[in-house]
């Protein structure tokens, strides 16, 4: 048992490794391998223990960046921080302890391998919506920069983990059983080379555009003290722009109803609108709602300030850093409870494209570019995909270069180039491919400018979305059910 231990631990960290910042890719197929290893012959129970460890190292090594958002930025106290975050990771790490149990359970007997691979798969899917979702660390991103990317657009991030656990299994299994045979199941992923290298067609039309990344420090955002300055570091970097169709700024860039700023704002917007440039910034919004206690909602909004009229409010909410849930119990306990706008809340109609100098995008504020799923619906009209996002909530972290990488795997799954504004980096071009163009460094204040092309057409993971993967999912599981056993005489 210790050793199976210690496995699950290291094949948890393995994940992390090979994700971004490291990219350590080689290591993706031995993390699925080491859970594998350390289940066979393992009670439901001890399953779902060894899981629940291998999630513990998972989730302990891949977000470990939540605490610096709970301490560094909201006058937590240590200990309580080290706690919370203790919590959020042991809590998730319960998704790996139901896999292991389901496992061992039912799916561990006729072709056990298999069973394996089906529940992997299904419990990835199931954490991009199970009780709002966590969608992050999915092995398939480490394919990014591979010869395995093909599979992205083939059928989105799910089916590139499936590909990258058939070779850690097939060399495993090969290994363990010492049967060569299951080497042609790690061959598999390679024949992403004869798939088409492009799904898209690309348009006559571009899109010139400038990004500003103002380098705002997280603790002064929000303080009515520095509105002041921080409007002037947006106008300064903007007003020169005026030879671009686009300039973007990053989620809520103005810390402030539109309301609250529109003197200081208006020579800079008048003279935007006088050379044709749009203007889109992230700002929080307010929709009239007489069932709330004020009268009215309050959005994480992006808003068309210039050009055209247009405001998309964002769908997916962070809990605790955008919404606060058991908000009559939490609110006031400790300092990570009050965080500044901890109080937006979801649109109360559907979401559309935003329309800029003629054409179409898909909007994605911070967070929900990491839902496959919500991109791909968002991005089926649309000519460009914009995110959005203040990662200066997690610092000095390896969470900026995570949020990259997943948004470099939204464009390659939808073929379309993406644009990417942050407050202090990574500000990024994106290309169908997923291959990042030009970047800004991080912690730094800058423009990064560029053009993008639009995009014609759709890939087979927007004509079909996830129901290939979910008739996978089933016939693995099918596969390699436990038979009831027939008794004697029966």
């Amino acid at each position: 048992m210790p050793l199976r231990i210690l496995i699950c631990l290291l094949g948890g960290l393995l994940t992390t490794l090979a994700l971004a910042p490291l990219s350590w890719v080689w290591l993706a197929p031995l993390a699925p391998l080491c859970l594998y290893w350390a289940l066979r012959d393992t009670s439901p129970k001890q399953a779902a223990l060894l899981g629940w460890l291998y999630g513990c190292a998972f989730f302990g090594s891949g977000v470990s960046w939540v605490f610096v958002s709970i301490y560094e930025h909201s006058q937590t106290p240590l200990l309580i921080a080290c706690l919370l975050t203790l919590l959020f990771v042991t809590s998730l790490a319960l998704l790996f302890a139901i896999q292991g149990y389901i496992w061992r359970r039912w799916f561990s007997r006729h072709v056990a391998a298999f069973g394996f691979i089906g529940c992997w798969l299904l419990l990835e899917w199931l954490r991009s919506w199970l009780f709002t979702g966590f969608p992050w660390l999915y092995l398939g991103y480490a394919t990014l920069d591979t010869p395995l990317a093909g599979w992205l657009p083939l059928g989105g991030v799910w089916l590139a983990s499936l590909m990258i656990t058939f070779m850690g299994m097939g060399i495993g299994l090969a290994c363990l059983q010492r049967q060569p045979a299951w080497l042609l199941l790690s061959i598999l992923p390679f024949t992403s080379v004869l798939l088409p290298k492009q799904w898209t067609e690309t348009a006559p039309e571009t899109l010139r555009l400038a990004l500003v990344q103002p380098n705002i420090p997280q603790n002064d955002k929000w303080q009515p003290a520095n509105r002041d300055w921080i409007l002037q570091r947006y106008i300064k970097l903007s007003q020169s722009q005026t030879d671009q169709q686009l300039i973007v700024w990053p989620e809520t860039a103005i810390p402030a109803f539109f309301s609250q700023v529109v003197e200081p704002l208006a020579p800079l917007l008048n003279h935007l609108d006088e050379h044709a440039v749009t203007l889109l910034s992230g700002m929080p919004t307010m929709s009239p709602d007489p069932t709330q206690p004020r009268g009215y909602r309050v959005h994480n909004s992006l808003v068309l300030l210039t050009g055209n009229t247009g405001t998309y409010h964002k769908q997916r909410l962070v809990p605790f850093g955008e919404y606060l849930p058991l908000e009559n119990w939490l609110r006031g306990l400790i300092s990570f409870f009050n965080l500044p706008m901890s109080s937006f809340a979801l649109p109360q109609q559907s979401q559309t494209t935003l329309q800029v100098q003629g054409m179409k995008l898909s909007a994605a504020i911070c967070y929900e570019i990491a839902y496959p799923g919500l991109v791909r619906e968002m991005s089926r009209q649309a000519d460009f995909l914009l995110t959005v996002s203040n990662d200066s909530w997690f610092g000095n972290s390896i969470a900026p270069a995570q949020h990259l990488q997943i948004a470099r795997a939204r464009a390659a799954e939808n073929g379309r180039w993406l644009i990417r504004g942050t407050n202090n980096g990574i500000t990024a071009l994106v290309n169908p491919a997923g291959k990042v163009i030009a970047q800004l460094p991080q912690f730094e204040m800058g423009v990064l400018r560029g053009e993008v092309q639009k995009m014609r057409g759709q890939t087979p993971y927007q004509w079909l979305g996830d129901w290939p993967l979910l008739a996978m999912i089933v016939l693995l599981l099918m596969v390699s059910i436990r038979r009831p056993a027939i008794r004697q005489g029966d």
